[in-house]
Formats: structure tokens, sequence, C-alpha cells
């Protein structure tokens, strides 16, 4: 009843945001480690093999329905607290005084969010979608090390090398996914009690630095793709 009661009520649903923010900021992490090997290894074989691992590995296929979750639980949770905030509000919110200090990003959240969904969409139909659910030509099965898996660096090399239109999509999500983490990061903890005077600087720094590691990251890819090929 309790908990019942706390997940119904705004700061419960804040907590709620925060946590699964903090469980898909690690996941990011992840994803980012495996991507980068795209453009380490341009035989593909790396690449290939952390995602034939990916997806016949049992424990993250367990994993997979809870990341899921995770996604659904954060982008359903900030549109309730959005939309509670906005109707709270007796009059139209000034952003020009608004209270936050995290400058530009904290004001705009939910259309930083708007946008990486849209994004995130994009990308799950392009790459996750082929790869477990619909297929692709491209994702011709190969050998490497006596173990036959499906060309998964030829589906993503591809698309990148081929279509500047794509990267640029890509390209933009990413940043405003960074731009979303620059204020994300240091917010979530702040919302689940680590706000006093000492942790709250080093958080935002924290924030800064992870923000353009992900973003930074992830854009090398595209840009590798399409300077190099």
């Amino acid at each position: 009843m309790f908990m019942s009661s706390f997940m119904k009520s705004s700061i419960g649903r804040k907590v709620l945001v925060s946590l699964s923010g903090l469980f898909l900021m690690v996941f990011l992490l992840v994803h980012l480690a495996v991507n980068l090997t795209l453009i380490f290894d341009d035989t593909g074989d790396l690449f290939n093999q952390a995602a034939h691992f990916m997806a016949t590995n049992p424990a993250i296929k367990i994993m997979e329905p809870a990341l899921a979750l995770g996604f659904v639980i954060h982008i359903l949770y900030t549109i309730i607290v959005t939309v509670s905030n906005y109707m709270a509000r007796p009059a139209r919110y000034d952003k020009r005084n608004s209270k936050e200090t995290g400058g530009w990003p904290s004001r705009n959240m939910f259309f930083l969010g708007s946008t990486i969904l849209v994004f995130l969409v994009i990308h799950v139909w392009n790459f996750f979608w082929k790869m477990r659910v619909s297929g692709d030509p491209l994702l011709d099965h190969i050998m490497i090390d006596g173990e036959q898996m499906e060309n998964s660096y030829n589906l993503v090399a591809t698309l990148f090398k081929t279509s500047y239109i794509y990267s640029s999509i890509y390209i933009l999500g990413v940043i405003s996914l960074g731009l979303h983490l620059s204020h994300g990061f240091w917010s979530a903890f702040h919302t689940i009690g680590l706000n006093n005077d000492v942790w709250m600087p080093r958080l935002r720094n924290i924030a800064v630095v992870y923000a353009a590691i992900i973003a930074g990251g992830f854009i090398a890819i595209p840009v590798y793709f399409m300077i190099f090929f």
C-alpha cells in the first residue's frame, strides 16, 4: 500500500524517472563500448562477435526485457510528470524566470527527450529490428573463429557509408542525447537525495564529462565512416 501510494505521488514518480534514467545511463556505456568496435576493427570481426554474444548469451536475453521496461518506465513517467507539472501551474510557465541552474538543457528536457524518442524509434527500426526480427539481405552469415554468425557489421557499416541522411539524423539524435544527459545525470542524483552543497558541484562536473564521452563516442562512429569510406 505504501509503495503504491508513493509511486502515485509526485516525488515517487520523479524517483522512478531518476532510477530508470540511471539504469539507462549504465546501458549507454555498455552500448557505446560495443559500438566503438565498429571503428577499431575494419574487418568487422570484433563487432560481429560482440553482436553475436549480445544476441545469444542467456544473461543478455534476460536483461533485454528489463532494458525495454526501463525505457518504457522512463518515457511514460517522464510524460506523466511533465504533464502533471504543466497542469499544476496556474499560469503559463516563463522559462526565462526558471529557478533551475542547469541552463538550456534543464529548461528543455521534454523537447530533448521527445527528439531522442524519435531517434530511438528510427535507430531500433534500422538495426535492432532487422537483427532480431525481420532480417536483412546485408545480414549474410559468416564464419569467425569457426563459429557461424550474422554479419551485423555489414548492416551497420553499409548504412553509415551510404546514407548521409541517416548519419546526420544519428548525429543530431546523439547531440540531443548528450544535452539531455548533461542535466539528467546530476538531476537524477539530486532527486534521490544526493543534493548537498558538497556533491552537487561534483556531480554537475561529472555530468558534463559523462555526456561528452557518450555523445562524442557515438558521434565518432558515423563521422568515421563518412570520412574514411
